[in-house]
């Protein structure tokens, strides 16, 4: 698989086989990821990843838990703008309606919003974590690392979801990984596994903006 086709096959997969993730994969994959760019190679990412029974331990406890308060950041701030609220409102009418959940379905919804702390049923999750003094340019050198491991992980015939969603339960998640809520922030959570592509959750056309919206071409 080249570069091309990592970036177009990769996607946000919400359902997953119960194949298992060989441990040697990861590694391979983890060690090539050191790569990425990092601005004064300061490489501020840190990780844990949990499969098996410390995987499920840490779903015991998140479904039954609440959102934390206060939260470790905003991930939403985009939707109060007239101009990205229409693509978050696009992707829920895309994937919902693949699902066949109506709109006013909101316990169907609300059971898959849920499906996020089970990772979508994941057999492996990577949770994402750095020192809480790093600044806007270490947040953007952490997002570069994890679409390098994403690629990768297409590589090897893997597929992976982003879960920003996990640090509303960042404090609960860093507590029984044993990483200390006073010296680091939780990023997200990474679903990694085989995806079942069958599922039409994993099938809907994904649309982005026009590159012509997005980029524009001086002197050329």
């Amino acid at each position: 698989m080249n570069v091309t086709e990592a970036v177009a096959s990769r996607r946000s997969i919400r359902a997953y086989t119960d194949e298992k993730v060989p441990l040697d994969v990861l590694t391979r994959v983890f060690d090539k990821a050191r790569m990425a760019p990092s601005g004064c190679n300061f490489q501020p990412w840190e990780a844990t990843v949990l499969t098996g029974e410390p995987l499920k331990a840490l779903q015991a406890k998140l479904l039954p838990a609440e959102r934390q308060e206060p939260i470790e950041y905003s991930y939403s701030e985009p939707q109060k703008s007239e101009r990205y609220l229409p693509r978050l409102q696009e992707l829920g009418a895309q994937m919902y309606g693949a699902m066949g959940i109506a709109r006013d379905d909101k316990e169907s919804r609300n059971r898959f919003v849920e499906a996020n702390k089970v990772s979508f049923g994941a057999p492996v999750l990577m949770l994402i974590y750095m020192e809480r003094l790093h600044a806007a340019p270490q947040w953007s050198d952490v997002g570069m690392w994890l679409q390098t491991i994403m690629l990768l992980l297409r590589e090897e015939g893997l597929d992976s979801c982003p879960q920003e969603w996990m640090s509303d339960f960042g404090r609960l998640i860093k507590d029984h990984i044993g990483v200390s809520d006073e010296t680091h922030i939780l990023f997200c959570g990474l679903a990694i596994g085989y995806g079942d592509r069958s599922d039409p959750v994993n099938q809907f056309e994904r649309t982005r903006t026009p590159l012509e919206d997005q980029v524009r071409f001086a002197g050329f």
